[in-house]
Parts: structure tokens; C-alpha cells; sequence
């Protein structure tokens, strides 16, 4: 009997991110665990201050569609059972955003890819998934990148 059965995991298009989801999809085939890919628009305003919209919108939306149908058809091709979430929610961090979808679906882990930033790059970007580790209700698996 497997300790975890709903894995949810995070998804960027990054390579760290891919990094994780390979990782989920071995530990769910193995377990039998089902697993949820999730991808949230970001609509931080960028350094310049403008805020996603109009073609910029559209191009975030058809990128999530195309990242979360890969994740599908990776997990098919390994016969785990998946589904996806899109979250398009404004003015919430990516660590919040996480935290209620594992809450809402009933997760009881989470695998996020960690880009493994440091110094400046950090203080400027931040770290996503240090605020998935910290808001998360379940253990949390932190796959770094390269």
C-alpha cells in the first residue's frame, strides 16, 4: 500500500518543472497514484509594470493549454491516471494558489521543481516553490534543477 495517492504537481514549462513531473509520474505509476497537473497564469506585473493583457493574455492561456496536454500525454504514455487545473486567479501568490488546490482535490503530496535560485536572482524573482513548501498543508518533494 502506497503512502500517497493524489500527487499534485506544480508546472512551469521549465526544465526543473519537467524535472518534477518525470519524478511524479515514476512514483505515481509505481503506487497507483493519481495525479494532478497544475498551472497558474501569472499576472505579476512585470519590471516595466505592465500587466498581462490583450495578446500577451491569449499567448499565457494557449501556453498553459499546450504545457498541461504534454503533461496528459506523458502521463498516458506511462498509464497514470491524471487530470489537469488552470488557475487564472489575479492578485494570489503561486504558494496560495497551491495550498487550495491541494486542499480542494484532497492531495496528500505535493512535487514542485526548484529553480535553486540565489542572492539577487532570488530577491528580485522570488521563490515559488520556497512559498509552495511553506503554505502547504502536505509534505511537499522539492526536485532542483541542473
Amino acid at each position: 500500500m502506497s503512502l500517497f495517492k493524489k500527487i499534485l504537481v506544480p508546472i512551469d514549462g521549465s526544465d526543473t518543472a519537467d524535472k518534477a513531473m518525470r519524478m511524479a509520474l515514476d512514483m505515481a505509476r509505481e503506487s497507483l497514484a493519481s495525479v494532478r497537473f497544475l498551472h497558474v497564469i501569472d499576472h505579476a506585473p512585470d519590471f516595466n509594470g505592465y500587466a498581462l493583457s490583450g495578446d500577451l493574455r491569449s499567448y499565457a492561456f494557449d501556453h498553459a493549454k499546450n504545457l498541461l496536454q504534454n503533461a496528459m500525454d506523458a502521463a498516458s504514455a506511462l498509464g497514470v491516471n491524471a487530470d489537469t487545473q488552470l488557475i487564472n486567479q489575479p492578485g494570489q501568490r503561486l504558494g496560495e494558489n497551491v495550498a487550495d488546490a491541494v486542499e480542494n482535490w484532497g492531495a496528500d503530496l505535493v512535487v514542485v521543481g526548484s529553480h535553486g535560485r540565489r542572492g539577487l536572482g532570488r530577491l528580485l524573482l522570488g521563490s515559488g516553490a520556497e512559498q509552495v513548501m511553506r503554505l502547504s498543508p502536505v509534505p511537499v518533494l522539492m526536485v532542483r534543477g541542473a
